[in-house]
């Protein structure tokens, strides 16, 4: 009778074990958000590297606020000299949300953003074949790897 007893108290734990790991297994992870990836690139004038640099060091809490905002994380200004005397800007940033072009007009109309436009764009020279009503730009992804 011991040993029956036995095996029910063991067989009762293991059902109760099973269906905790049971409710584990099914419970579904938390989405992970879809991320799509961006690179961009714009000239910068050389009287303006200082500048620029000064500006960036100091970025407004409203900019990073609204860049947050607008779904975008892990950004990233790359400088770098292609050629004798041309500068150029490369941004990186990953973007979060389901409407890009919906949350660049969100960036574009708040007025912080705005200000914080007035004092970069001088210093920034759209690249020769930059498509119309684009100040950056994009560039193809041709290879990632995490």
């Amino acid at each position: 009778m011991r040993s029956y007893v036995r095996f029910a108290l063991v067989a009762a734990l293991l059902v109760v074990a099973c269906a905790g790991l049971h409710e584990l297994t099914i419970a579904k992870p938390a989405a992970r958000p879809k991320v799509q990836r961006y690179g961009m690139v714009i000239g910068l004038e050389p009287e303006k590297i200082a500048e620029y640099k000064k500006l960036h060091a100091n970025c407004w809490p409203g900019v990073l606020k609204m860049i947050r905002d607008c779904k975008i994380r892990n950004y990233s200004i790359y400088l770098v000299e292609l050629e004798k005397g041309k500068y150029y800007l490369f941004s990186y940033f990953e973007y979060t949300g389901s409407n890009f072009d919906a949350d660049m007009k969100k960036m574009a109309a708040d007025a912080t953003t705005k200000r914080w436009w007035k004092c970069t764009d001088p210093c920034q020279v759209p690249i020769p074949n930059h498509k119309k009503g684009e100040w950056w730009t994009k560039m193809e992804e041709v290879f990632h790897t995490d």
